[in-house]
């Protein structure tokens, strides 16, 4: 516990990395604040390990729908040590390890929750491995299991397979038994799905935005598939309709991020970003009719205001994925900057955490 001096009195602290507005990754700065007594139903978690995600850049730069006005501290998840329990909590108590989402704020040392949006840590894992889990899993599970719709043998594209989401995805696929064909946007990232994920090299495509439907209709010949039951599409961009168009009648293409659109430096290229908005993918809602495909767009966030169903998607992705998450990239809290140019730059494999 950190304390800072008040009129003569030690007051309990926390450091936190703050934006004072969205617009730059280079506006981010640690700060020290005061720390509050939980309320009524909020458990205070001292900080073991945060997750970091693409929407938490997205949020630094003003590109994210759901960033906060004003200042904020970036971060939706986080594990660590519970500390103080409000009152009419009975679920947990001082000493117990837990894993959580905020709605922002998870960048700090201290984070006071609501005790619903908390989780034990399974046994046997870290505290960046909590951290590495839920904002990912969740992604995957909603998108496969909720939207996706996906039936034992479906065919399944996934793309970016070796991040975060990618990795779980394929884990809950492969406990449905589905047929996967995978992407990944850097060579090196190949061989890690095939010694890690356990693919083989004609199940994985090194994406090219200039070829990429030659691509996949290569990957399906190699693994005996005429098209795709779902797509998974993180990237969006000029990968978007090529693999719209391998769907099979019935199919189902889900997207819940556009890396294509991640800016490069610190802050957004507005006129570029203006022209990548401007020659983005567009589907004919009649011709989707007539063609019996689907898209389907979300965002994780959402599910902050739907609390009640986060415990039994805990109980199955904690049965479905047994294994802790793949950490690519460890940083100290003090280096957050230095860990969020490290995933903007796309050259991660799995998850990147803060430990505190």
């Amino acid at each position: 516990m950190i304390y800072l001096v008040r009129g003569g009195n030690l007051m309990p602290s926390r450091d936190v990395w703050r934006m004072p507005k969205a617009g730059s990754l280079a506006w981010l700065r640690r700060d020290r604040e005061d720390l509050a007594d939980p309320g009524a139903g909020d458990v205070r978690v001292r900080v073991g390990a945060v997750g970091l995600n693409f929407a938490d850049i997205f949020a630094c730069m003003g590109l994210y729908s759901a960033t906060p006005g004003g200042a904020f501290t970036p971060g939706l998840e986080f594990a660590g040590t519970v500390e103080a329990v409000g009152g009419a909590v009975s679920v947990f108590r001082p000493g117990d390890q837990v894993f959580g989402l905020t709605r922002f704020g998870a960048y700090a040392t201290h984070v006071t929750v609501d005790a619903r949006y908390l989780h034990p840590l399974p046994p046997g894992w870290t505290a960046a491995d909590g951290a590495a889990f839920p904002v990912q899993a969740l992604t995957a599970w909603y998108a496969i299991d909720e939207l996706g719709a996906l039936h034992p043998g479906d065919s399944v594209l996934v793309h970016s397979a070796a991040g975060g989401v990618g990795l779980n995805a394929l884990a809950l696929l492969r406990s449905r038994h589905a047929q996967v064909v995978a992407t990944v946007g850097h060579e090196s990232k190949r061989a890690f799905l095939v010694q890690h994920a356990g693919l083989a090299p004609h199940q994985i495509i090194v994406r090219d935005r200039r070829t990429f439907g030659a691509q996949l209709d290569a990957a399906l010949e190699a693994n005996r598939l005429t098209g795709f039951h779902l797509v998974l599409d993180s990237v969006a961009g000029p990968f978007f309709k090529p693999a719209y168009r391998r769907l099979h009648p019935a199919g189902r293409l889900v997207i819940f991020g556009s890396a294509d659109l991640m800016p490069t430096s610190s802050r957004p290229n507005w006129l570029r970003l203006w022209w990548q908005y401007r020659s983005r993918p567009r589907v004919d809602p009649l011709a989707m009719i007539s063609h019996n495909k689907s898209v389907m767009g979300f965002k994780l966030i959402w599910l902050w205001s739907q609390v009640d169903r986060l415990a039994p998607a805990y109980q199955v992705l904690t049965r479905d994925i047994t294994a802790p998450p793949y950490i690519g990239r460890r940083f100290p809290f003090a280096e957050a900057p230095a860990a969020m140019r490290h995933l903007q730059r796309g050259e991660n494999v799995g998850k990147v955490v803060l430990e505190v």
